[in-house]
């Protein structure tokens, strides 16, 4: 091994070495526990600083966290709510086309209504006509009235059969039931209804004075096809043969029915 110090060298010498050498060597020693202590402080800064950023990073990721279970919610939401819009237009689109449907419907009932209140309009213009045609081809003593839509024309019980039980037409109803079968040739698209009244209470009499009257007005030339009917009726106080002119109910009962059909 290699001495340091020569063994020739004087003690003396050597101490004086070793005291001129041990400042230099307490001065390192003090700049490296500086040094440490100086690094010590930033290592702890660095820590401290490196905690913190941890602490941050743990709050920073449970906000990402509750971000993205938001963000999730929000994703569900709008698909249910794209669901439900597409649910509501298609129920919008079945309503519409039922709400024109419906439009279609009453325009069409409002049409059919239309038709039948212009030919109620029709019949009751023509029963007015009626009446004035009536005056003059039946003559002022005549006896008229207008009923229920219908021209009621009357005719007495000791007139027509010469009696209140009889059921044979005397001669004195020939120009009546002539002047009636005039009437009724003029309107040929009218119905007639003959109606034997009775106020005893005799109605199979009444009926049979309505049918001899009826069968005698079939007999007028040109009445052979027109739609007439004979009946006997509770005439209350009051008795004789009504003969009803008024439009063919049937034809626009069947009109009615047709139309409530659609």
């Amino acid at each position: 091994m290699k001495k340091l110090f020569p063994d020739s060298l004087p003690l003396c010498l050597l101490i004086l070495f070793i005291m001129q050498a041990a400042p230099a060597l307490g001065q390192k020693r003090s700049e490296l526990l500086t040094k440490i202590d100086t690094l010590q402080a930033r290592l702890s800064k660095t820590e401290t600083e490196l905690a913190q950023a941890q602490k941050q990073q743990k709050a920073s990721e449970a906000i990402s966290e509750s971000y993205e279970v938001q963000v999730n919610d929000l994703k569900e939401a709008n698909a249910t709510l794209l669901k439900n819009l597409g649910s509501f237009a298609e129920v919008s689109n079945k309503n519409t086309a039922a709400l024109n449907q419906a439009l279609s419907s009453l325009a069409n009932r409002e049409g059919e209504l239309k038709e039948i209140v212009e030919t109620l309009s029709r019949n009751d213009s023509i029963i007015i006509a009626l009446l004035t045609d009536a005056k003059l081809t039946l003559g002022p003593d005549a006896r008229l009235k207008v009923a229920a839509g219908s021209l009621v024309i009357s005719g007495g019980l000791e007139e027509l059969f010469g009696s209140d039980t009889g059921s044979t037409l005397s001669s004195n109803a020939a120009p009546w039931i002539a002047g009636i079968g005039k009437l009724i040739q003029a309107h040929p698209s009218l119905g007639v209804t003959v109606e034997g009244l009775s106020m005893t209470g005799d109605l199979p009499l009444a009926a049979l004075q309505a049918t001899t009257v009826m069968n005698a007005l079939r007999g007028e030339p040109g009445l052979q096809s027109t739609a007439l009917s004979a009946r006997g009726r509770d005439g209350n106080f009051s008795e004789g043969v009504d003969i009803l002119l008024h439009p063919d109910y049937r034809a626009f009962y069947q009109l009615v029915k047709e139309e409530m059909k659609h």
